[in-house]
């Protein structure tokens, strides 16, 4: 018989996110819901705004793997699996022993080991950042915008389109978690707290203004916390 005092606890830890928007944001959904838009921004079931776990984890470990190749790691190039999971001859020394994971096979760098590779399952869950107010409360907002033909550097000719935002300059608030599973790294934690403060914007046409964001009451780690020593990797012998 299974008691619930006898279980484990939970040793999955968990980083709460809040992104305040300060600029109109553009995430665009695939389809339509009836918008007037030809590119209608993505919401969950409830008609919510939301930012993808997707988009966010992958610009997240962008951000990830410049610190940590800055930090002097060595960082497998992604997407090919050829160079994402290479051979012994193509490891460093230092970190054949470090870069081996337990049940599976071949070689994988600290990036990989925190979100994962063809072969390595990801050791962190990152939740969709949600803005819990209804659609009935935000208006639609249509951005309108044309193609630009790059060789003439003029517009094309019929080829206006709208796009949908959110309203601008509202300081909408967009919530969720990432959650760190227990068999991570011990360097996962600082290493995703520093990656999340090099991200300022998320979402479509970034450079016209739109998605620009900051954290709001993101976790700190203490300067004198013992995990940051944890992304210094072993020195060169």
């Amino acid at each position: 018989m299974i008691t619930l005092k006898n279980l484990p606890p939970n040793q999955i830890q968990t980083i709460e996110l809040k992104a305040v928007i300060d600029t109109a944001l553009c995430v665009g959904a695939g389809g339509s819901d009836g918008s007037l838009a030809d590119k209608p921004i993505v919401r969950n079931a409830k008609g919510q705004l939301l930012i993808p776990a997707s988009q966010l984890k992958g610009r997240l470990r962008h951000e990830c793997e410049k610190i940590a190749r800055g930090l002097g790691w060595l960082i497998f190039d992604s997407p090919k699996a050829e160079t994402l999971c290479p051979k012994e001859e193509q490891v460093d020394s230092r970190f054949l022993e470090e870069y081996q994971v337990e049940g599976y096979k071949g070689y994988h760098c600290l990036i990989s080991q925190i979100f994962g590779n063809p072969v390595l399952p990801s050791r962190i869950i990152v939740d969709d950042l949600i803005c819990p107010i209804e659609k009935d409360d935000l208006p639609e907002v249509l951005r309108p915008g044309v193609t630009i033909n790059r060789r003439r550097r003029t517009s094309e000719e019929k080829k206006l389109y709208f796009l949908e935002t959110s309203p601008a300059n509202n300081q909408l608030e967009f919530m969720g978690h990432i959650h760190l599973l227990p068999n991570c790294p011990p360097q996962t934690k600082p290493l995703i707290l520093a990656g999340l403060r090099h991200i300022h914007a998320l979402g479509g046409s970034k450079s016209a203004g739109l998605g620009w964001l900051s954290w709001e009451g993101l976790e700190t780690l203490a300067t004198d916390d013992q995990t940051w020593e944890t992304l210094l990797p072993k020195p060169k012998s």
